[in-house]
């Protein structure tokens, strides 16, 4: 569990990181430089659930042996998949990372969602609907690897 007081902001509790996969964690279907090591850490305090439309067809592959939980979606309408799936863990004890405009509505219903931008760039729906924005997914895993910076982010 990640546990912070954050003045105005109120107080979190997260048992669970669901994130992206294309474009946020991967860029171009494979694993960005630090990710693996970060999700192993995080590991330890969240699970780790990664929510993915799977573009590219890889993320089997590229994250085969972390500690996460894979849901691999299907059909139509991902951006509301991925904000049920939110909504069925307890949004409350949810943090979101995510880039595309199909993960805006769980960055929204989460208790935190960070929104990320990489070299696939990111949607402007995502901005709007996160908590923070952070300039890469290393970035916005390392916030949750030191909880202070998000306090500092969030605080009123």
């Amino acid at each position: 569990m990640l546990e912070l007081e954050i003045p105005g902001f109120g107080t979190v509790r997260a048992d669970h990181l669901v994130s992206d996969f294309t474009g946020t964690l991967a860029v171009d279907g494979k694993l960005l430089y630090g990710v693996e090591e970060r999700l192993v850490v995080l590991a330890k305090s969240l699970k780790i659930h990664v929510v993915t439309s799977d573009t590219l067809g890889v993320v089997r592959s590229e994250m085969n042996g972390l500690p996460c939980i894979l849901h691999i979606l299907s059909g139509t309408d991902h951006d509301l998949q991925k904000e049920e799936y939110v909504r069925k863990l307890d949004p409350g004890k949810v943090i979101a990372i995510g880039n595309g405009k199909n993960d805006r509505r769980m960055l929204k219903a989460a208790r935190i969602g960070i929104a990320v931008s990489g070299s696939e760039g990111c949607a402007v729906d995502a901005l709007l609907n996160a908590d923070i924005h952070a300039r890469s997914a290393a970035e916005g895993l390392d916030l949750l690897m030191h909880p202070n910076r998000v306090k500092a982010t969030l605080r009123f």
